[in-house]
C-alpha cells in the first residue's frame, strides 16, 4: 500500500486547466508543494493543463502510473476503474459521488469496482472522497479548498477521517494553532480502503506521534483493533471522534441488557478496550493535541499551579477538582525556598500566586518554576498568565518555560487570554491555551489518555456475528439458570416443582426460608405480574403461595408449567451482571448496579470479552456503587472478586458458539462481603 501514501506518478482523469476546480486543484497543490514525482493530466479534450502535456486517455500515458485520481463522473467512472486495474495501476482515488451512499444499487456498483481492483491488486479509496494528502512529499491527491485558505506545514500529525470536510476541520484548527500535519486523508465510503486500515498504514510512518480519526460508521472494528494495537507497539495515541449515537445495535430484548448495551456505548467499551480515547466533538478531537508531542509520561496527576493571578489560581483548581486531578501538596523544603524568593506577602502553598509583583519583578518566574517543578510531588505544572502584556517580559517567561520543559521531562502547559503571547510560547514548545479551563481539561484527557492506553488490551479482536436470520427465544428460568451454573456461576440450592410438596421439600433443607416463583419462558418478568413470592419459612406459607401462583398462572393460560423453589439467600447488595450479542461487536458485559431499577436509575459499565479481572476491577471503580466495596460507614467491602468470578461466568458463556447465546442477564446478583449469589436469570438463545 505504499502507493497510497507516497506515489511515484499520479495521473488525474477529468484534469481542469482551472486549478480551483476538482480536476484542477490536485495538479495544482503538487506543484505548489514540493511533489517530486510524475504528473499526467488526463482530459481527450485538451493538449496542456496548467502547463504541463495533457494525455487524451491512460493509455496514451508514457508509463502506467501508480496512483489514478478519478475526477470524472456518471459510468465513466467504472470504466476508469476497469481502465487503471488492466494498466497496473496500485491506487485509485475516486472522488466521484453517487455511489454506495445513494443506496443497495449504488452499494453494488461499488463492490463491482472493488472485486475489479482487488483481481488486479489494486485498492480504491472513496468512492465520494475528497482525497488523500502527504505534506511530507506533496503528493496531494485532494481537492480541498482548506489547502488553499490555510497554507500546510508537515508535522507528525495525520488525520484520517471518512468525510472529506471532518479531515481538513482539525487541519485548519491545528494550524492555527502553529501545528502540522503530515496526513490529512479521507477515505468517502469505505468501499475498499477503510478509515481503520488508513490508520494502520500511516502508522507506518515512524514520523507519526498522533493520529485524529472521525468515523460516521464503523464497520470493520476488527481493522480498527488492528491499528489500536500498532499504535500501542509504536506509542502513539489515536484520538477519535465517533458521530451519530446510533441505536442500530439496540434490541427489544426481552431482558435490559439490550437496553443497557445501546450501539453508541458499545463504542465506548470498544475504545476504551483498545486504548482510543474517543472525543466528544470537533473541538474535543484536537484540544489536547499539543499535549501528545512531547512524548512525556507523567507518573501520576498531581498539579501545580502557578499564578500572577489569585483568581486564576482559584479557577484553575476549581477545573482541577472537576477534571480529578490531584492538587499537589509541596513539601517543606519546597515551601521554604518559594518562601524565600516571593514576596512577603505572597503564599508559597500550591496553588502558587507569585502577585502583581510579577510586574516589577520579572525574574520571579525563572525562580518559582523550577522550584515548584523539582518538588516529587510535583507531576504536572500549569502556568496560568492571564493578561500579559506591556510591561510584562513575556518572552522571558516563554525561554524560562520552554528551558525547563526541555530539562525536567516534566508535562508543562500555559494558560493566557493573548493570542500573540500564546504564540510566543508556543515557539519554544509550550502547550499554550486560551483559558485555565480549556489547559486543564486538555492535562487531565493526556493523563488520563496515558493510563488508558497502559492498560490497553493487545488481543486481536474478532467478534462473534450473529447468526443471519436468527432469532432470539427466552429461555425459562431454571434452564438459564443450568446454563450459568455450568460456567462457574455460583446459586443457591433449587428445585422445579410440579407439585406444592416438592417445595415444601426444599423448604426443609433451608432453615432461611424460600422463595417460589412460575417458571415460564412465556413471563420473563414474573414480579410485575404476581407470580414470585419471597421470605416463605412455614408450609403452609409455601402452600398457600403455591396456590396463589398456580391460580394466576392459570389466568395467564401458561398450562402446566412447573414453579421454581429456591433457598433464600441473605446478601447485601443486589448486582447485575449480563450481556448480550451486539450486530457489529459481538459479546458485551454488562456490570451495575441492580434491582428493579437498572433502567430507570442506570449505573453501569460494559466490557467487550475477553477481559482480565484487574479489567473488572477498574470497571467497577467508575460505578456510582464502586465505595461498597471498598467498605462504607463500618461495613465490611462487598466480595469483588466473587462479582468479577460471576461477570467471567456470563463472558464465557456469550463467548461460546455451540452455546448460540442472544442475551444473559443476572439481575439480582445478591452479593455480600464473602460471596456471590445468582437469585434470578434469564437467557435467550439464537434459532
Amino acid at each position: 500500500m505504499t502507493p497510497m501514501l507516497n506515489p511515484r506518478s499520479v495521473a488525474i482523469l477529468g484534469a481542469s486547466d482551472n486549478p480551483d476546480k476538482i480536476g484542477g486543484r490536485p495538479i495544482r497543490f503538487m506543484r505548489e508543494f514540493g511533489y517530486e514525482g510524475a504528473i499526467y493530466p488526463v482530459n481527450p479534450g485538451r493538449e496542456v493543463v496548467q502547463g504541463l502535456t495533457c494525455y487524451a486517455s491512460l493509455s496514451d500515458l508514457p508509463e502506467a502510473p501508480e496512483a489514478v485520481i478519478v475526477a470524472v463522473a456518471g459510468d465513466n467512472v467504472v470504466a476508469a476503474v476497469e481502465e487503471s486495474a488492466r494498466l497496473g495501476v496500485k491506487l485509485c482515488v475516486i472522488m466521484a459521488s453517487g455511489f454506495g451512499e445513494t443506496g443497495p444499487e449504488g452499494k453494488a456498483i461499488e463492490a463491482g469496482m472493488r472485486d475489479t481492483a482487488r483481481a488486479a491488486g489494486m485498492r480504491l479509496i472513496g468512492p465520494n472522497t475528497q482525497g488523500i494528502a502527504n505534506f511530507g512529499s506533496g503528493a496531494i491527491l485532494s481537492f480541498s479548498t482548506m489547502f488553499i485558505e490555510t497554507p500546510p506545514l508537515d508535522g507528525p500529525i495525520a488525520a484520517i477521517s471518512q468525510s472529506g470536510a471532518m479531515s481538513v476541520v482539525p487541519y485548519g484548527l491545528l494550524r492555527d494553532k502553529g501545528i502540522g500535519l503530515r496526513y490529512v486523508n479521507a477515505t468517502g465510503n469505505d468501499s475498499d480502503v477503510s478509515a481503520p486500515e488508513m490508520v494502520l498504514e500511516v502508522l507506518e510512518d515512524p514520523e507519526i506521534r498522533l493520529v485524529l480519526l472521525y468515523l460516521e460508521s464503523l464497520s470493520d472494528p476488527t481493522m480498527l483493533a488492528r491499528a489500536a494495537i500498532r499504535a500501542q507497539e509504536r506509542g502513539v495515541p489515536i484520538i477519535a471522534l465517533k458521530s451519530g449515537a446510533s441505536e442500530v445495535g439496540k434490541r427489544a430484548a426481552a431482558s435490559h441488557t439490550g437496553a443497557i448495551a445501546t450501539s453508541d456505548r458499545v463504542v465506548d467499551a470498544f475504545c476504551r478496550k483498545y486504548g482510543i480515547w474517543r472525543a466528544n466533538g470537533m473541538l474535543d478531537l484536537v484540544a489536547a493535541a499539543e499535549m501528545y508531542l512531547h512524548g512525556w509520561k507523567p507518573t501520576d496527576d498531581r498539579l501545580a499551579i502557578i499564578s500572577n493571578s489569585g483568581a486564576v489560581c482559584v479557577m484553575a483548581a476549581d477545573a482541577a477538582d472537576r477534571e480529578g486531578l490531584s492538587i499537589s501538596q509541596l513539601a517543606p523544603e519546597t515551601e521554604a525556598e518559594l518562601t524565600r524568593v516571593l514576596p512577603a506577602f505572597a503564599s508559597p502553598r500550591n496553588p502558587v500566586d507569585i502577585t502583581a509583583a510579577l510586574l516589577s519583578d520579572g525574574g520571579l518566574f525563572s525562580k518559582v518554576l523550577p522550584a515548584c517543578g523539582s518538588d516529587p510531588a510535583v507531576d504536572l505544572l500549569l502556568v496560568g498568565l492571564p493578561i500579559t502584556g506591556q510591561g510584562y517580559d513575556y518572552p522571558r517567561f516563554a525561554r524560562d518555560t520552554g528551558a525547563f520543559l526541555r530539562e525536567s521531562g516534566k508535562p508543562v502547559i500555559v494558560s493566557n487570554a493573548q493570542a500573540k503571547v500564546r504564540e510566543v510560547f508556543r515557539a519554544e514548545g509550550v502547550p499554550a491555551f486560551t483559558t485555565e479551563d480549556e489547559a486543564v481539561a486538555a492535562i487531565s484527557q493526556f493523563v488520563r489518555h496515558q493510563r488508558m492506553m497502559e492498560q490497553a488490551s493487545s488481543t486481536p479482536f474478532h467478534a462473534l456475528p450473529v447468526p443471519d436470520g436468527a432469532r432470539a427465544v427466552v429461555r425459562d428460568e431454571a434452564a438459564s439458570l443450568d446454563l450459568l451454573e455450568a460456567r462457574g456461576m455460583p446459586m443457591p440450592r433449587r428445585a422445579l416443582c410440579r407439585d406444592v410438596g416438592e417445595a415444601q421439600a426444599l423448604l426443609a433443607q433451608a432453615p432461611g426460608g424460600i422463595v417460589l416463583k412460575a417458571c415460564s419462558e412465556k413471563v420473563p418478568h414474573k414480579s410485575e405480574h404476581g407470580l414470585v413470592a419471597v421470605g416463605l419459612t412455614t408450609e403452609d406459607e409455601v402452600a398457600a403461595a403455591y396456590a396463589t401462583i398456580r391460580e394466576r398462572m392459570q389466568a395467564m393460560e401458561l398450562g402446566d408449567a412447573p414453579l421454581l423453589a429456591a433457598e433464600m439467600v441473605k446478601g447485601r447488595h443486589e448486582v447485575l451482571v449480563g450481556g448480550h450479542r451486539d450486530p457489529q461487536f459481538g459479546p458485551v458485559v454488562v456490570i451495575g448496579d441492580g434491582g428493579i431499577a437498572v433502567e430507570a436509575m442506570p449505573d453501569n459499565v460494559l466490557l467487550l470479552p475477553p477481559f482480565s479481572d484487574a479489567d473488572v476491577a477498574r470497571a467497577v471503580e467508575d460505578l456510582r456503587i464502586a465505595p461498597l466495596f471498598k467498605g462504607i460507614r463500618g461495613q465490611a467491602p462487598l466480595d469483588l472478586a466473587a462479582v468479577t468470578r460471576a461477570a467471567q461466568s456470563v463472558a464465557a458463556l456469550l463467548c461460546d458458539p455451540a452455546a448460540n447465546i442472544a442475551s444473559v442477564e443476572v439481575n439480582p446478583l445478591m452479593v455480600s462481603e464473602d460471596g456471590a449469589w445468582a437469585l434470578d436469570a434469564l437467557i435467550e438463545v439464537y434459532e
